[in-house]
């Protein structure tokens, strides 16, 4: 059974490549956006610094084109004073041109307050266009970064898939309906080798006597717990060689003495 499960067990580690590279693949568009993120936030405050000092233009234009009217408005009062008659008018009127005139020293310190804050912001702005600048050049280089994996990754499975085709074709057609199945049931791998004494796929202990079922390889075994097929992958062969050689040496030495 073991000859009959090798060529699903390559193929396995195929789909599991597989797997994985699709789902990296998966996650490039999710990480080229978070790597965006400061680039769009730099941006968003340049936008925003932008818009302000457009607001405070327009802002300083209209109060400008106010200290014209009352220019005007004040040159009008001015010329009306020679055609006054009594004291009692002469008055009222420089009154109301002392209150003209104020109203005017007013907008002009709007004025002048528009252009310290549009002074202000435009440093602000010099100083996130240098953001964006720099932001800009790094997300670039991510963004190369990412790009290229992703070119790599696609290469390679269009290799892998290549691979799997090739693989499917010297398995069993019974064996591989089961493990597709069984596959699509468990969302990742359908075989699963034991390793010390549990089943990798749950990580559940599995009982003696099924384990050196496996290991004698004369059927098919699932893991009672997840289902999963189960294979012996030579587990403890190793230590088994180098006792045997130990146990060699020990009597080679027992016969020279």
């Amino acid at each position: 059974m073991k000859q009959n499960l090798s060529p699903l067990i390559e193929l396995q580690k195929l789909d599991l490549r597989i797997t994985e590279i699709t789902e990296q693949r998966r996650k490039i568009p999710a990480r080229l956006h978070a790597v965006e993120a400061p680039l769009r936030e730099a941006k968003q405050s340049l936008q925003e610094t932008s818009g302000a000092i457009d607001a405070l233009v327009k802002e300083r234009r209209s109060h400008e084109k106010d200290v014209e009217a009352q220019d005007a408005h004040t040159d009008k009062m001015r010329a009306r004073l020679s055609e006054l008659k009594t004291n009692k008018e002469y008055q009222a009127h420089l009154f109301e041109l002392q209150m003209a005139n104020k109203k005017k020293s007013e907008i002009e310190d709007k004025v002048l307050a528009c252009m310290e804050k549009i002074e202000q912001l435009q440093q602000t702005a010099k100083e996130a266009q240098d953001k964006v600048r720099v932001v800009e050049e790094a997300f670039t280089k991510e963004k190369q970064a990412l790009d290229e994996l992703d070119r790599k990754l696609s290469n390679e499975l269009a290799g892998l898939e290549t691979q799997q085709r090739d693989r499917s074709a010297h398995v069993e057609p019974a064996l591989l309906t089961r493990y597709t199945k069984l596959k699509a049931s468990r969302k990742d791998q359908a075989l699963a080798a034991i390793k010390g004494g549990m089943c990798s796929g749950c990580r559940l202990q599995i009982p003696p006597q099924l384990i050196a079922e496996v290991k004698r390889s004369q059927d098919l075994h699932t893991c009672p717990y997840c289902h999963r097929m189960l294979y012996w992958d030579g587990e403890g062969q190793a230590d088994q060689k180098s006792q045997d050689k130990a146990k060699t040496s020990d009597l080679e030495v027992g016969e020279s003495v």
